[in-house]
């Protein structure tokens, strides 16, 4: 598997990571996060000679998603959020767009995605899991074969998302940490803001 990381600076808030991830026999890709930077996103895909199959959302904050449409419209693929944020694209309440933004920003996803639902690059194989607290349909990526998790806004090193937005949960974060932590140890772990970690880290934390 090939992972490259582009960091997307904000004007509030820490940088959103947004990651690009590729089968390298079948050069099948899948962009996590896209919130900014497409310049640098579709260099990397042109380096690569990759094919965009996915963009996918982990939750619906505009901090993660406003790059997404224009991404698509460059290099094609479908984008994908789980069904609980689908609605959220278009809420600028919910989206957090005024906040992050400065103004109103909606969008549409091409498609709902569902717990366990599996997404295929090649050989690859990405596990939704859902994950809700910072947002409700807040949602991770597990990959088994790499020994990876995408986990966007959920759990981060040391911490976990911010449970006092709208449709944000205290009591259903911590539920979604309690199934993260089920993974392997040496799970690493790629969240949305920060470093990386493991989830031996984040158990033993």
């Amino acid at each position: 598997m090939l992972l490259k990381e582009v960091r997307i600076t904000m004007w509030l808030g820490s940088p959103t990571n947004c990651y690009v991830v590729m089968d390298e026999k079948t050069k099948e890709a899948m962009v996590i996060d896209p919130a900014g930077s497409i310049d640098k996103i579709e260099q990397i895909l042109k380096d690569e000679n990759a094919q965009l199959k996915y963009i996918y959302l982990t939750h619906c904050h505009a901090d993660h998603i406003i790059g997404a449409e224009s991404l698509k419209q460059r290099c094609g693929g479908k984008i994908l959020i789980h069904k609980d944020d689908y609605q959220g694209l278009q809420d600028s309440i919910i989206n957090l767009s005024i906040m992050v933004l400065g103004k109103d920003y909606k969008m549409e996803a091409d498609e709902a995605v569902e717990e366990n639902q599996v997404l295929k690059l090649g050989d690859l194989e990405f596990r939704v899991i859902h994950t809700p607290g910072h947002t409700k349909g807040g949602s991770c990526l597990y990959c088994e074969q790499e020994k990876c998790l995408f986990s966007g806004d959920t759990m981060f090193k040391g911490t976990y998302g911010r449970t006092d937005l709208p449709s944000s949960s205290q009591m259903a974060i911590e539920a979604s940490i309690e199934k993260l932590l089920k993974l392997p140890g040496d799970t690493m772990v790629y969240p949305g803001h920060g470093s990386p970690t493991t989830i031996a880290a984040e158990a033993a934390n």
